[in-house]
C-alpha cells in the first residue's frame, strides 16, 4: 500500500490505497475535470457546491452504468435461457 501525492484545484492531498499510483492520478484527473466543467459553465459557483455538484454527476454517471450493466446481464440471462429451452 502506497502514498500518492495529487492536487485538486490547487489543494494538495495524500491518499493511501491498493491501486497504482497512475490509477489514482488518473481518478484525481477525472474529478477535477469534473469540478472544472461545472466551475466553467457556472463561475461564480464555490469551489465547494462546485466540488458537490460534480460528486452528483459522478455518481449519476455510475448509478446509470450500473443500471445499464443489470439491464445487460438480465438480457444474456434471458438469451441463455432461451437457448437452454432449444437444445431441449
Amino acid at each position: 500500500m502506497g502514498t500518492v501525492e495529487f492536487t485538486i484545484l490547487g489543494q494538495k492531498y495524500k491518499i493511501k490505497g491498493d491501486a497504482t499510483d497512475d490509477y489514482i492520478l488518473e481518478l484525481a484527473d477525472f474529478v477535477e475535470k469534473k469540478i472544472k466543467e461545472i466551475i466553467d459553465s457556472s463561475p461564480s459557483i464555490t469551489p465547494l457546491k462546485a466540488s458537490i455538484l460534480a460528486s452528483f454527476n459522478i455518481a449519476d454517471e455510475l448509478f446509470r452504468y450500473r443500471r445499464e450493466q443489470e439491464d445487460l446481464q438480465k438480457g444474456i440471462a434471458s438469451k441463455a435461457d432461451q437457448l437452454v429451452k432449444l437444445f431441449e
